[in-house]
């Protein structure tokens, strides 16, 4: 059919599910999440039917926007998660807040009631009246398609909304009579044409002569900058020393000697940051949780870019804002900046003994686990693997941090602090064809997700979980130690055999209970096809030699 003439083609008619199926496959969708139900089986059988997308089945559809989630951030392209309407809307709004809160280019498609139904509380089966209210809170945009003949327009809407800057989860609701009607199939293929946001030649004039008149410039990186390396890197190496965020690692390469990468919060950092007369913001809202609820004394003339114009001086009060597309932006500095900046040369020698004497203290308050910290950071980035992180107490102090990535795509981790996430990212990651996933989940979070074990077993996602198992939420324990003064129980949970969870859907499962096993244990399962799950016995092996404190004191309620 698909090589028909185009008049012979306009003049036939198929479901609506079927035309926005195909325009998934047309824009370069390659895999879509989901759970099936009855209220997107004609979209779901249409996808099927045509074989140019892989369905993932997941077993939840948090897990499925997760995996969405991911599979969008290491493929650097469309996620695609699809949902029922209702409930199962509602089940992936939190695991949809994390793909908010780290702006990744993520379509929900989630279904809705018939249209002589919708919006009128009338309970018809999965019917939530105030739906679209949710929908909008979570999402960057949300579009409904009330009529046949504009649904694939409506799809391609919301995909580009998507992926133009800043990017963001959009949804948009498909109601089940919509996607079973038949209409005229359209004869060209579906295209999108995401929109940056050019920055102002003017103000890009000022920002270069304030950075060039400065003796000690610093940027710091932040998410938003992941697709400007190259130009981030390029201003490094004209002069400016470099700090990142977690979720801008790798933007320039992990171990620079410019560039403190994550270690943005050490006594270390605010000596730099004390010494620098100038630091640029870009792609970053200088999150709380690593600006000690922005208390920590940032440079005092402080620039900021930004493709979304409404952060401009949102944490901190800054000397010019310019709104723009990170690539973009950088790459105009660039060409108004000198191929050398006179930035005086002992400040920048400084940045790597800054980094190295804060990755040294690391290191000593980790005890035994030091040898696990360092043998992940050698195999991610010397095999350039994509590294994916739960919540867990491993992850607050040493994975988002010390693990060096090969490139800031391949950095996943759960941005918005919410527990249980990891081993569906773990898997959406795993399917992006980059390299086996290598996966840091805590036992107390593994428990929120266990089903989605199963899916990472039929689909043979290639991955490794590192089950770090402490016999409950370890990072609360810590914190309230730390600043409470006390403890109650509820941070003791009772924790399955996951040796017994593993055999059940035969996962292959090795425990070890000494940090020097973990070296041997990790490169066999690297070197092993499909999905494997190393146990990490921290009871057996420890306590880490420091207590983890967490985050600045407010905040903490917001991580386990």
């Amino acid at each position: 059919m698909d090589n028909l003439p185009a008049e012979t083609v306009a003049a036939i008619e198929e479901p609506v599910g079927d035309l926005l199926a195909r325009a998934l496959a047309d824009i370069g969708v390659t895999h879509a999440f989901g759970v099936i139900s009855i209220h997107n089986m004609p979209l779901l059988d249409a996808i099927a039917r045509q074989g140019r997308i892989r369905f993932i089945p997941a077993r939840g559809e948090a897990g499925a926007m997760n995996m969405a989630d991911a599979h969008a951030r290491v493929t650097r392209s469309l996620g695609v998660c699809i949902t029922s309407t209702g409930t199962a809307a509602g089940n992936a709004a939190g695991a949809q807040v994390e793909a908010l809160t780290a702006g990744s280019p993520v379509l929900h498609i989630t279904t809705q009631i018939d249209r002589p139904f919708m919006d009128r509380d009338r309970a018809a089966i999965h019917d939530v009246p105030r739906q679209p209210d949710m929908l909008k809170a979570i999402s960057k945009a949300y579009i409904r398609a009330w009529e046949p003949h504009q649904a694939v327009d409506a799809l391609l809407a919301a995909a580009q909304l998507a992926l133009s800057a800043p990017t963001g989860p959009v949804s948009l609701e498909l109601p089940i009579d919509v996607q079973r009607l038949k209409i005229r199939r359209r004869a060209a293929p579906a295209r999108i044409a995401p929109q940056s946001v050019v920055p102002d030649p003017a103000l890009l004039d000022e920002m270069a002569a304030m950075i060039a008149a400065a003796a000690r410039p610093m940027l710091w990186l932040g998410g938003g900058a992941r697709g400007a390396a190259a130009a981030a890197t390029a201003l490094v190496e004209r002069g400016m020393a470099a700090v990142t965020s977690t979720n801008g690692r790798a933007v320039v390469p992990e171990g620079h000697p410019r560039s403190l990468g994550a270690f943005n919060m050490t006594p270390e950092a605010q000596a730099l940051y004390d010494q620098a007369d100038l630091m640029l913001v870009v792609g970053s809202r200088l999150r709380g949780n690593e600006t000690r609820n922005n208390a920590m004394r940032l440079p005092k003339r402080l620039l900021q870019a930004d493709a979304d114009p409404t952060q401009a001086g949102r944490n901190y009060p800054v000397d010019l804002f310019l709104a723009g597309d990170a690539k973009l932006l950088l790459e105009g500095l660039l060409a108004r900046l000198p191929a050398k900046l006179a930035t005086d040369p002992a400040f920048l020698d400084s940045v790597a003994e800054a980094r190295a004497r804060s990755e040294a203290t690391l290191l000593r308050t980790l005890g035994p686990y030091a040898l696990v910290a360092e043998t992940l950071s050698d195999r991610v980035q010397a095999q350039r693997l994509p590294w994916v992180r739960d919540v867990t107490i491993s992850n607050s102090t040493f994975g988002n941090r010390f693990v060096r990535l090969a490139a800031p795509h391949l950095g996943v981790h759960a941005l918005g602090g919410g527990i249980g996430q990891g081993i569906a990212m773990g898997i959406g990651a795993g399917l992006a064809g980059a390299g086996k996933a290598v996966v840091l989940v805590g036992d107390g979070a593994a428990q929120l997700s266990l089903g989605e074990l199963a899916t990472a077993m039929e689909t043979q996602a290639d991955l490794v979980l590192i089950l770090m198992n402490d016999r409950g939420y370890g990072v609360i324990r810590n914190i309230q130690d730390a600043q409470y003064g006390g403890r109650h129980d509820y941070a003791n949970i009772l924790t399955p055999d996951f040796g017994l969870v593993c055999r059940a859907i035969g996962l292959p499962h090795a425990r070890i209970t000494a940090a020097e096993d973990f070296a041997p244990a990790l490169d066999a399962a690297l070197a092993s096809p499909g999905l494997r799950m190393i146990e990490v016995d921290m009871v057996a092996i420890g306590p880490f030699a420091e207590s983890f404190a967490g985050p600045p004191a407010g905040a903490a309620g917001s991580v386990r």
